[in-house]
Parts: structure tokens; sequence; C-alpha cells
């Protein structure tokens, strides 16, 4: 019997199966932020266990509340910073350094094809764009990864979707994942693996892939995975260009673990894209969605722009090629956070930056702080936001806020009409203004 992606990552990584549907499998890394770990570390540290297991396995960085805000969160990044140094762990991102971890670390060649990941957060997802097994856990798991390099699964069952046609122009890879959470539920793939393949996820980009997989998690699944292919091999080629003599070497190596023809899935869904309209969600949950055009004209008193979900290079120019030229309405107000410091100097190099500042938009630094409401950017009880992030449950950007996710392009026009409102680019098929 054939094996999905997940089984023979799985697999590779085998250490022990200790009791019937538990199995422990080897890290090729674990991801730390100044949220969740600090709490993992100072536990270790009162069980007289500060160790790591491979300090270069390790990769932290303070992102969602940077700079500090207050004596809680300085404290916080203050314990990450001390923990760092004290294990010389050198992949450590402090502020002026740092970015969204999720955008951060791939874009540090960190997510390899038929790598293990975990960290403490639930969109770790994000890495198995790169054909990884990557998932969030909570303290207990995250503290033995950072001990032992080791964490226990149930052994992966997964679900395959395949996407087939093509996107129409001003429908982006946000449209396709809220989508398909509409489609299967946010309970729809509880505890498994979602295989994303088919045409329009080959034809993808990088970043188009991660923000697939980084909402999976909104599907209930424990990752979301895509094929490696020269796509992701030539994303990474600068960091493995020393291990690979030829490119296709490298893809060679990494599709050892493209599922076999007759892998075994949980279910097969199958997804034309073709039809698909900019999408956008209403309610507290990520499966409550219409598209965009059902919902012209709702109430909106701000945009944001960013996150691990929608802050990458690729966000940024979709939103700026709807806002140049324009200016946002004077009923919103705008935020855009550019993921890393890398993606804000881009950003800078290619005018984006002036063109958002132009239309009246406030451009932070790269920080995760308005996505699950802990600064720059959050609601007041009643307000409403149109948002690139992945979340919109009750109160998440603030107490009492609403949340509508949607694609920078939806998020870009959203802000010029001062209501929800589809992308000229997709209104207009020909680009044309």
């Amino acid at each position: 019997m054939g094996k999905t992606i997940a089984e023979k990552i799985f697999d590779s990584h085998y250490v022990d199966n200790p009791s019937g549907d538990i199995h422990v499998i080897k890290l090729d890394a674990v991801f730390c932020h100044e949220i969740t770990t600090p709490s993992a570390i100072n536990d270790l540290m009162q069980r007289g266990k500060d160790k790591v297991f491979d300090p270069d396995k390790i990769k932290a960085v303070i992102d969602h509340v940077t700079p500090a805000k207050d004596s809680k969160t300085a404290r916080q990044g203050k314990i990450l910073r001390e923990w760092a140094q004290r294990h010389h762990i050198t992949d450590f991102f402090d502020i002026g350094k740092n970015g969204v971890c999720h955008a951060l670390f791939p874009e540090k060649g960190f997510a390899r094809p038929g790598f293990t990941i975990i960290m403490g957060d639930s969109h770790t997802c994000t890495h198995g764009a790169f054909g990884a097994f990557a998932a969030g856990v909570g303290t207990t798991d995250l503290e033995v990864g950072i001990l032992k390099g080791v964490c226990a699964f149930h052994y992966p069952s997964s679900i395959k979707i395949t996407i087939s046609g093509c996107l129409k122009q001003g429908v982006y890879s946000k449209d396709l994942i809220l989508a398909l959470i509409g489609k299967i539920g946010v309970n729809g793939a509880t505890n498994k693996v979602i295989e994303f393949s088919g045409p329009v996820v080959d034809s993808m980009s990088m970043e188009e892939r991660m923000t697939l997989c980084n909402m999976a998690i909104e599907a209930g699944a424990t990752c979301g995975i895509c094929y490696p292919d020269m796509t992701t091999v030539n994303y990474l080629w600068d960091f493995i260009k020393d291990e690979y003599v030829t490119k296709e070497a490298a893809l060679e190596s990494f599709q050892v673990f493209l599922p076999d023809p007759d892998a075994v899935y949980d279910e097969v869904l199958e997804f034309e894209a073709t039809s698909l309209e900019p999408q956008v969600t209403f309610g507290y949950r990520p499966d409550q969605v219409k598209t965009v055009s059902e919902m012209e004209g709702a109430k909106i008193d701000q945009v944001y722009i960013g996150s691990c979900t929608n802050g990458r290079i690729e966000d940024l120019r979709a939103a700026a090629k709807e806002l140049k030229g324009k200016t946002i309405s004077p009923m919103v107000r705008g935020i855009v956070s550019p993921a890393t410091p890398d993606i804000y100097s881009k950003a800078l190099e290619e005018g984006i930056i002036k063109i958002f500042m132009d239309a009246g938009f406030c451009v932070t630094n790269p920080t995760c702080g308005a996505c699950l409401g802990m600064s720059n950017g959050v609601l007041a009880e009643g307000e409403v936001c149109a948002s690139t992030t992945n979340r919109n449950f009750n109160g998440r950007m603030g107490k009492g806020g609403m949340v509508h996710l949607m694609s920078p392009a939806s998020a870009a026009a959203s802000a010029i009409s001062g209501h929800i409102a589809n992308s000229t680019l997709f209104t207009n098929p020909g680009g044309k203004e």
C-alpha cells in the first residue's frame, strides 16, 4: 500500500511507538517566539532542565509584540533573549532584525521539503508549503522538543484536495483557501493533514502556497502540505546550493517525499477554481464565507494589511496596485505591516511604502500585534476591520470587534471605498481603471 507525503516524512523520522497510535518522531527544527516559549523556558528551568537539544536547530524571534508595549511583554522578550544568549542560539532575531515568524523563517531558508517542524503557534502549518510536516503544539510538547528534539503525534491521516482550473485575475490564494474552508468547515480536517494538489497549486508561487497552508488550521488540520517542485527549489536555492550539484539534483532528492499513486486518503476532494470570486468572511468563524460581491457595502472602520497570512511582498504589491494614485476613505483608518525587514526594504525600493503612505495608510514595523489584538491596531468595541489576517473569532482583534477576512487586493479596495468592496482588477478583468 502506498504512502502519503505526511506518512513518508513520519516514517523517515521514526524514533519510537510507545503505545497505540502514538508515534515519536525526531525534529529538524523547533521554532520559538516570545508569547508561548517563555512559559516553556520557565518550566524547564524550574525542573532543573534548562538545556536545548541542538542550538543550531532552534530558531527564535520576538514578533508578536515588538517593540514591547508594557512591562509584561518586555519581560517575555527578556526571558527569550536571555535564554537564546545562554544556549548560544545564533538564529535569534531581536528588535530590528525580527519579523513575523512564519514569514521570517521561510525567508531564512529554515523550512525544507521533508522536514519536521514544531512551534508553540497554531499557524506553524504555514511551513508545509515547502513539503514539510509542520505543526503547532502546546507547552509540554514544546518543552520536550526543546529538550530532546522529538515530538509525539498520532500517525497522520490525510485529506487530499485537488484544485483544478485557474484563478481569475483579481482572485488570489487567500480567496481560494477561504472558499475551501467555507466548503469543508472549521472541523472538516480536524487532526488530519491536508495535501493541496492540482494545476492551480502547481502554478502558485511559494508565497501563495504559504497563504494556502497558513489557514489549513482554520479547517482543523494539523498541517497543510504542498508538493515540493522546481518552484520550491528555486526559492530555496541560495540556501541549498552547496548541498546539491544542480537544481535538478535537489528536486530529485526532495521528490522522494511525493505521495505514491496508490496512497490511501481519508477523503479526496475536487475543487474547480475557475469560477471562484473574491471571498470574505462574515460572523465569527472562518468557514462563514461569502463572495465579496454579496458583502458589498458592509461597514468597516479599519483596514489591516499584514500578518503571517498576507504580509509578504506579493501581498503588498497586490494592495499597492489597487491603491496607487488613490486615497483611502476618510471614514476608515488603514494600517499596513510588512512581515519582515527584508519585505519592508523591498517595498521601500519598489516605491510601495510611498504608495501606501500617499494613500493615507499608517505603515508599521513588522509585527503580529494587530492580528491577535495585542498592539498596533486593536479595535474598539463595535468596530469592524477588513483584514488580511487568518482569524475572525469574536474579539480576535479587540474586545467586541468584528473582523472580515479577505485578500490584500480586496482590503485595499475596501479602504478606498470605505466599505467592503471588490478590487478593480476583478470588477474590471482587463485591469484598466
